[in-house]
């Protein structure tokens, strides 16, 4: 008697999974510690995080700095690399990378407690994002706030992450991938699923309801197309350094484009070539330079 094959999860299922991490992440969001009531309370800012906010993908800034710190091996980060290169060249997340993404971040910080990894990402941030900010983005997050609008990070790296990078910003504060974690060590479970795609909007529609924001007053920044459901809940999308097929979204649909990468259109892609191969060979040569270390 042959075992019969596993069903795939469910369509239901997969979206019950967004609904959770979108929950999770809005229920562990920094609402501001200003005591002063919004200006304008109804309506807010949301914004992706990697190659809108930041030049790359905080994750892979931080997984670099753990490493450094001997938290995995060059293996590891080479895998990772690789990631960081094709995200890079083409500008969206292949649904596989982000499963073993989720998979491996999970298995290394399993039995880490939240505040060494708080302490860590606070270090990294110094060393590795601060100076891939992109300073445009800054700039319409800053004018959101004078405005008495609050803005909060929505991304699928660790809320931890999102946190800093909010804080260090100036923002209300951030939604970000929610990790599992009882008395303060982390279990190796996600809440729910990566906020990723429809999760996104789903966090969105979850703070909005609990803050009694307006979606139709509200706007919206990313750089890829997986981020249309958060986009396409609010009155002002806008896209960011935008991927092809998010370009020619926003170009139908009369969205504002804002493009801070450079101008040399023509050797974008060997950029962008240069700057991924650099990655991974700077992965390797740092492998290379550690067992010639311990020989």
């Amino acid at each position: 008697m042959t075992d019969k094959p596993r069903p795939r999860p469910a369509r239901r299922d997969l979206k019950r999974r967004s609904q959770l991490a979108g929950e999770a992440a809005a229920a562990s969001t920094e609402v501001e510690t200003a005591l002063e009531h919004p200006a304008d309370p109804t309506a807010a800012a949301f914004f992706d995080v990697d190659n809108t906010v930041m030049q790359g993908a905080s994750i892979f800034h931080f997984a670099l700095g753990l490493y450094r710190r001997k938290f995995f091996t060059t293996r590891d980060i080479a895998g990772a690399a690789y990631k960081q290169a094709y995200f890079r060249f083409f500008g969206v997340e292949d649904p596989e990378h982000v499963a073993e993404a989720r998979n491996s971040a999970l298995s290394f910080i399993a039995g880490h407690t939240v505040a060494e990894l708080e302490e860590l990402g606070e270090e990294i941030f110094d060393e590795a994002m601060a100076h891939r900010i992109w300073p445009g983005t800054r700039a319409l997050a800053q004018l959101h706030l004078d405005e008495g609008q609050r803005v909060w990070l929505v991304t699928a790296a660790p809320i931890e992450i999102a946190r800093i990078i909010a804080r260090r910003l100036g923002l209300t504060g951030a939604m970000g991938t929610v990790a599992e974690h009882v008395d303060g060590v982390y279990t190796g479970q996600l809440v729910g699923d990566m906020l990723h795609g429809p999760a996104k909007a789903e966090a969105i529609k979850a703070l909005a309801e609990r803050e009694g924001l307006d979606l139709s007053r509200c706007s919206a920044y990313s750089d890829s197309a997986n981020d249309l459901p958060m986009l396409s809940l609010v009155g002002d999308p806008v896209a960011i350094n935008p991927d092809a097929a998010l370009r020619a979204h926003a170009r139908a649909n009369g969205w504002r484009i804002r493009d801070y990468r450079t101008g040399r259109k023509a050797a974008r892609a060997t950029l962008l070539v240069g700057a991924a191969a650099g990655a991974v060979s700077g992965a390797l040569a740092a492998g290379a330079a550690l067992r010639r270390s311990r020989s």
